[in-house]
């Protein structure tokens, strides 16, 4: 038995009431535990109606805007998905109910996003009464020249009967199960389900293989970081240099929705304000440190992006809420002496701040 929890219309409390982000996790595992015989004897009697109606206000208490999903396990007999279904906003909080969750046994077990699925084209769904057989689901799949994703054109025969959003959704739930949601997030592009087969097309079965091809070019090897650099101008037409950790995607990082920006002024610039001869050292010490500290929050602090301009060097850190980033990123900037430093902290799951440099 498979099944989907509906997605309703948020209600603007974040469904997380006055404890913030997260606050409703343990409430739902407590839940779990009293509420768990009662859902494993629906389940048992293939209850469809009654498991939506113990777990649709239990889901919905922790935030009215996630999904979720009874589908076969990769250990167990049963996999429970809580998931954000594509909104990044909400990613954090689904996966701070997974970490949460009770250790797996032999009948349950419990992940924040859809899992790939094996036998993926031997399913069928139901989407709007018409019935979607992924075996004939077939793919025109396109790697953009800076051939970090694959753009994907989507058909099926019965495209042409439904309407564009129920395409849509059918397009989005097949490659969910295709490759798993986290993955659809990191190596999938521009998704356009279409209502005539493109001329290039191949089954559905082929898009694993051609995501894992692309995965293995980019992955750097152990221990190594990339980075990307890059050239531009602010709107004041100034030039600005940027470097920006490659690929950077949320999806990586899920648990790092806390953005901090560390500004800092330089007091040696050259014409163009940029750094010179004189801030560099100063600049590059305060960085070793920076680095230092990230090193031993390596699992709950990231950087980003650094970039430098105008006489400033911000720098552009992602960091688990529930860890000591912030107030450690305080305490750095006090011994900067070149001007009045700052540190701004703001919650941003999406990654919104950094937008111009996600890949």
């Amino acid at each position: 038995m498979r099944l989907f929890g509906r997605k309703d219309g948020e209600d603007g409390t974040g469904g997380h009431g006055t404890g913030g982000p997260g606050a409703g996790v343990p409430v739902f595992w407590a839940w779990w535990q009293e509420a768990r015989p009662r859902v494993e004897a629906v389940v048992a009697a293939g209850d469809a109606d009654g498991l939506a109606e113990l777990l649709d206000p239990a889901v919905s208490a922790l935030h009215p805007g996630l999904v979720w999903e009874l589908a076969p396990g990769k250990e167990a007999a049963h996999a429970l998905v809580v998931t954000a279904a594509g909104d990044a906003e909400l990613r954090p909080l689904a996966h701070r109910w997974a970490r949460a969750a009770p250790e797996g046994d032999l009948l349950w077990e419990f992940h924040p996003s859809r899992q790939a699925d094996p036998r993926a084209s031997e399913r069928t769904f139901d989407m709007d009464g018409r019935t979607v057989e992924l075996d004939k689901l077939t793919l025109g799949l396109r790697v953009p020249r800076d051939g970090s994703r694959v753009d994907v054109s989507a058909y099926h025969p019965i495209f042409g009967e439904l309407d564009e959003d129920i395409r849509m959704e059918a397009t989005l739930l097949a490659l969910d199960w295709l490759l798993g949601e986290d993955d659809v997030a990191r190596w999938v592009g521009e998704i356009t389900p279409v209502t005539f087969e493109p001329i290039d097309a191949v089954a559905a079965a082929h898009l694993p293989a051609v995501v894992a091809d692309l995965a293995s070019d980019l992955a750097p090897g152990p221990g190594e970081e990339q980075w990307a650099l890059l050239e531009g101008q602010t709107v004041s037409g100034a030039p600005l240099h940027a470097s920006a950790r490659h690929p950077l995607r949320p999806v990586d990082h899920p648990l790092l929705d806390r953005h901090i920006e560390i500004t800092l002024p330089y007091r040696h610039r050259d014409e163009g304000g940029l750094p010179a001869v004189g801030s560099l050292s100063s600049l590059q010490s305060f960085e070793d440190r920076l680095t230092a500290g990230l090193l031993d929050r390596r699992e709950t602090a990231l950087l980003a992006v650094r970039l430098s301009a105008e006489g400033l060097r911000i720098f552009h850190l992602y960091a688990d809420r529930d860890g000591d980033a912030h107030t450690w990123a305080e305490e750095l900037v006090k011994g900067w002496n070149e001007g009045k430093a700052r540190v701004q902290v703001s919650d941003d799951p999406a990654w919104t701040a950094v937008a111009p440099f996600l890949t």
